[in-house]
């Protein structure tokens, strides 16, 4: 077993805040990529698919593109510049997600009722919007760049997120229909054979966690503060497809006692019996992926399963979820390196590295840990709206580390929070065992 990290010796320091540090040159340009890279996403779609919502969590793609967009008008155009003119009055209440501040949302399950504004009209909104932002920060005064450039910023990350779960939902969409319609092909890396599972050792101690202040960062991820951790080890890698298919095989899906109680009971009303996308053909597995219906690899990561799937195989195996302050604690000395959304590869590819040490922290699939989503102590929401964006959801839902396949890496941090609740699993979440 390896031992790593060093316990804290100093008192940390309070950082509460990021700074702001882009010139307007490089905020334009991260500006005007992101909002690209969103409408790249979208490119194989044809007209008919971007008005499909099969369910209430999974929105239709012309929503997104229209939302993220609203989220610059509404937060940065409509109240700073004193003659602006909204492109439409509805449109606050069309796109509106849940911000109760700036106005009452439109029904969140009847995002796909809505045929107009038609694609063609969003995609001029977007287009409209941009030319605005990218005016108002060319224009601004010295004074009023440094008031903007932060909420371009979390407009700029917003978008980031909406892109993940863009893609998520374009793959929800897609695997309701019986023609099983291929988004795109991609080949990824495989594997003939990977390593055993190793245990890499943490000394118990006084760290700190959470955010240091440098560069971007969302509101639930400050302040850096002092936790005190126990020794633990944690997996060298994570769950294949093969070790979960193990764990079904071995009738784990009808034994309770592998369960938490809503746990149990969320499987037994939704009949689940396999992670998400997963189909049993002619005595084998498949699974629908965005490059179509394809034989399971039990070499890939398995993906798509809920806090609740995660908690049980690890209860099997003898082991536990890591807590979310653990993951950062191993994290914390790595490079981030993986396979983000930036390599294509719209699916968990498998290990290709037998090197020591931790392997598949970053991109992959989310990693669900035994943390419920609370706020750090001393906590503060962002003032205004935007106070809306993490904070009040911080009840009834699990901490998710690492990033995942649908997220950009330029996107992701070691200290970024991602929540769900623990019957979720249309997202890239997948599983790391601890001890």
């Amino acid at each position: 077993m390896e031992k790593t990290a060093t316990p804290l010796k100093a008192a940390p320091e309070d950082n509460s805040e990021t700074e702001f540090r882009f010139s307007r040159n490089e905020l334009i340009q991260k500006f005007e990529t992101v909002r690209a890279f969103t409408e790249t996403i979208t490119d194989p779609l044809e007209i008919e698919d971007y008005v499909i919502q099969v369910r209430e969590n999974a929105s239709p793609a012309k929503w997104h593109l229209a939302h993220t967009t609203w989220f610059f008008e509404t937060f940065l155009l409509e109240k700073e510049l004193e003659d602006y003119d909204p492109i439409h009055p509805q449109y606050s209440y069309l796109f509106n997600s849940y911000y109760l501040q700036t106005g009452v949302p439109h029904c969140r399950a009847r995002r796909g009722n809505i045929s107009r504004p038609t694609v063609k009209q969003v995609f001029e909104y977007r287009k409209s919007i941009n030319e605005h932002v990218v005016d108002l920060i060319k224009d601004a005064t010295d004074e009023q760049y440094e008031k903007w450039g932060p909420i371009i910023e979390i407009g700029i990350h917003h978008e980031q997120q909406h892109q993940e779960l863009l893609m998520t939902d374009l793959k929800y969409m897609f695997s309701q229909n019986p023609l099983d319609p291929v988004y795109k092909n991609v080949d990824r890396p495989k594997a003939r054979s990977i390593p055993e599972i190793s245990w890499i050792g943490f000394e118990e101690g006084v760290y700190e966690v959470g955010h240091d202040g440098k560069g971007f960062g969302y509101d639930n991820e400050f302040p850096r503060h002092k936790t005190y951790i126990h020794d633990f080890e944690l997996a060298s890698r994570l769950v294949t497809n093969g070790e979960y298919l193990e764990f079904m095989e071995a009738g784990t899906y009808s034994e309770p006692k592998w369960w938490l109680d809503e746990g149990f009971s969320t499987i037994r009303d939704e009949g689940w019996k396999a992670p998400l996308h997963w189909r049993k053909v002619d005595g084998e597995w498949y699974q629908f992926t965005l490059s179509g219906v394809v034989k399971i690899d039990l070499n890939d990561p398995v993906t798509h399963v809920s806090y609740f799937e995660a908690d049980a195989y690890a209860r099997w195996k003898g082991y536990r979820l890591p807590t979310e302050q653990e993951w950062e604690v191993a994290a914390e000395s790595m490079e981030v390196e993986g396979n983000f959304a930036d390599a294509g590869y719209l699916q968990p590819a498998a290990l290709q590295s037998e090197k020591a040490g931790l392997q598949q922290m970053f991109g992959e699939a989310w990693q669900w840990t035994q943390s419920s989503y609370a706020p750090y102590p001393g906590y503060r929401p962002l003032p205004g709206a935007l106070g809306e964006y993490n904070g009040k959801f911080m009840c009834n839902q699990y901490v998710l580390r690492g990033g995942s396949c649908a997220t950009s890496e330029s996107h992701f941090r070691k200290t970024y929070r991602n929540f769900f609740h623990a019957n979720e699993r249309w997202q890239f979440t997948g599983i790391r065992l601890a001890k």
